[in-house]
């Protein structure tokens, strides 16, 4: 066990260790003399489970949840489903189940399943390049019935999670140069096309909206695409949050001297909203050692994936990479007019006991990559990889 530990990077954890201190600060910051003061000490709890978590992973072999992502696909889905019936709704989505003082969100949970998931998927499929119709075609069905779980709870940022975590999977799994170009161009059309239809269509589509009970994409959407036609209530969140970042300036106006998010007209500063406290509190200078932060982190596990000799490992943490900055890049941008809102957390930093759990077990998986990944699961080799990796053995041996 200690041999394994001693192979971790331990610069992922200081960075670990700095967003911790990062987020507790924050959430004190904007939680003291509110309905939420104390949110930091349950983060602190959090970090201590999360790391008890990250570390067990990291002795833990991931090609053994590889071998049982089968099972663990399943088990995800049924909390996607059960959540639909016994979940409790918070801020217009169905997507956590209480459980004491805990509550889980299984839509998080199931965007590490779904990466272990298509790794296994990939993996078995043992092939240099992935076809469209045998290859391509199920593993799109295989994500697409999570996503509509998940968007019947009204969770559209967790939804889209999964689409970034298919494309990057699709790609480290060596998918056809001429199928991904076209699949790209029809994203490409897909989203122009929507973005138009929903500018000249706006009061077809908000109607509709509101027929089936969803005006809470409209409000989300609005903002960032038609704001002239955005409600003060649907515009509020977005508008406060830019003239915060704004006024933060070079070096900000101080820790807990926010003027907008100690005033509280900047909803949700804890959690979803926590980068507009550092940008307002320690300006454009704190909001760069943030993204310098997660830059560091991602080059690390960069580094790990091309150092790793299994196939699996790579496949992992490329899924890894994606949901991260998709996260970063989606809860950042809402808040400078490049991304609608959508209640995604920023990672390691926004309060919340799921998003950090699962978070940093997927740290501690890509953890578990470098720690475990010199050795090559013979059970994933085709017949003619097998032999090639024992003439390998047998040649280190007689050296």
């Amino acid at each position: 066990m200690l041999q394994k530990l001693k192979k971790v990077d331990y610069v992922v954890v200081f960075i670990l260790l700095i967003f911790m201190g990062i987020s507790i600060m924050s959430i004190y910051s904007v939680t003291q003399g509110t309905k939420f003061a104390g949110s930091h000490i349950k983060m602190i709890e959090f970090y201590v489970l999360a790391f008890i978590a990250f570390f067990g992973l990291v002795i833990v072999d991931y090609k053994l949840l590889v071998k049982y992502a089968l099972y663990l696909y399943l088990f995800g889905l049924a909390l996607l489903v059960a959540v639909n019936f016994i979940g409790t709704d918070v801020n217009g989505a169905q997507g956590w189940i209480k459980m004491g003082s805990f509550s889980l969100q299984p839509a998080e949970l199931f965007k590490l399943i779904l990466i272990i998931f298509l790794t296994y998927i990939i993996m078995r499929k043992n092939k240099s390049r992935l076809t469209f119709w045998h290859d391509v075609v199920p593993i799109g069905l295989l994500t697409f019935v999570p996503f509509a779980l998940v968007m019947v709870q009204n969770d559209l940022g967790n939804a889209l999670s999964y689409v970034l975590i298919l494309l990057g999977l699709l790609w480290i799994g060596n998918i056809k140069f001429w199928h991904a170009l076209i699949a790209l161009v029809v994203l490409a059309a897909v989203a122009v096309g929507s973005i138009f239809s929903y500018i000249h269509f706006h009061d077809n589509i908000e109607k509709f909206m509101k027929d089936i009970g969803r005006e809470h994409w409209t409000e989300r959407l609005d903002p960032w695409l038609v704001p002239d036609k955005a409600t003060a209530k649907a515009s509020y969140h977005t508008k406060n949050a830019k003239l915060a970042i704004a006024s933060g300036g070079m070096v900000g106006e101080g820790y807990m001297k926010g003027s907008s998010v100690q005033s509280g007209r900047v909803p949700y500063t804890y959690s979803d909203s926590i980068f507009v406290e550092i940008a307002e509190e320690f300006g454009f200078v704190g909001s760069s050692v943030v993204l310098l932060l997660y830059f560091i982190l991602i080059h690390r596990m960069i580094l790990i994936c091309l150092e790793c000799r299994d196939r699996a490992g790579p496949i992992l943490i490329v899924g890894i990479i994606a949901m991260m900055l998709y996260q970063i890049f989606e809860n950042i941008g809402a808040f400078i007019g490049l991304m609608p809102l959508t209640g995604i957390t920023l990672p390691f930093i926004s309060y919340g006991g799921t998003s950090l759990l699962i978070n940093m077990a997927s740290i501690g998986i890509v953890m578990s990559v470098r720690v475990h990944g010199e050795e090559v699961d013979d059970e994933m080799l085709t017949p003619a990889n097998k032999g090639a990796s024992a003439q390998a053995g047998q040649a280190k041996a007689g050296m």
